[in-house]
């Protein structure tokens, strides 16, 4: 079975919804081949990322009461999943194009944990998930060459291939992430349940049986 993954790393709904259908994907117990597609929620962001709540604020139309709410809501919706988003070390709001080409550039024998890690680095440690020396120490955990990570980070390595994904994922009708593709037939919007990711995936096992 094949499932594509439209996200991008600086949504915290991307993570609950990874965190969920991999917790369905445990359940069936079965391989199945992910695809990670870069989306783009906002690429006009500097390198050295804008102050969140600021950017926060604007970008949704709201106040700062109205705010704390939305963040209680994600925190509270990770915990029940499974996930933690600490909005209090969240201090900037970030350019994620260069996070998506690190993701881009790993071997997709480790795509999974490097998303992961590049989720944990935003919401958990409040890292600039946009800048070069901080991806160059993710990817140097797994593996990466810390001096070849840096120079292909720096050049322009991966940069066409995520800027032409994100732009075709537009192109086909997906304004929001996350968003699932199951075997190129069953899509799925949002960070659903398991027990809903659970059933979308059961059909396409006996299909393939």
């Amino acid at each position: 079975m094949l499932i594509d993954i439209f996200h991008d790393t600086a949504c915290p709904w991307c993570r609950i919804g990874k965190k969920q259908l991999f917790d369905a994907i445990a359940l069936i117990g079965e391989t199945i081949d992910i695809r990670w597609h870069p989306f783009l929620l906002d690429d006009t962001i500097p390198a050295e990322g804008v102050g969140f709540r600021s950017f926060m604020k604007l970008r949704k139309g709201i106040g700062a009461n109205q705010l704390t709410q939305l963040f209680d809501y994600a925190t509270q919706s990770g915990a029940k999943a499974g996930v933690k988003l600490d909005f209090d070390k969240v201090l900037l709001a970030v350019n994620t194009t260069l996070s998506h080409r690190l993701i881009a550039l790993t071997p997709k024998t480790h795509k999974n944990v490097i998303v992961e890690a590049v989720y944990k680095a935003y919401f958990e440690d409040g890292l600039n998930i946009g800048d070069i020396d901080v991806l160059v120490r993710l990817g140097k955990g797994f593996g990466f060459d810390e001096s070849k990570l840096k120079q292909q980070l720096t050049s322009d390595a991966a940069l066409a291939e995520v800027r032409e994904e994100a732009k075709a994922a537009r192109e086909r009708g997906i304004s929001s992430v996350p968003f699932f593709v199951i075997n190129n037939k069953v899509s799925i919007s949002g960070s659903q349940s398991v027990d809903v990711f659970v059933q979308a995936m059961q059909p396409e096992f006996s299909a393939s049986l």
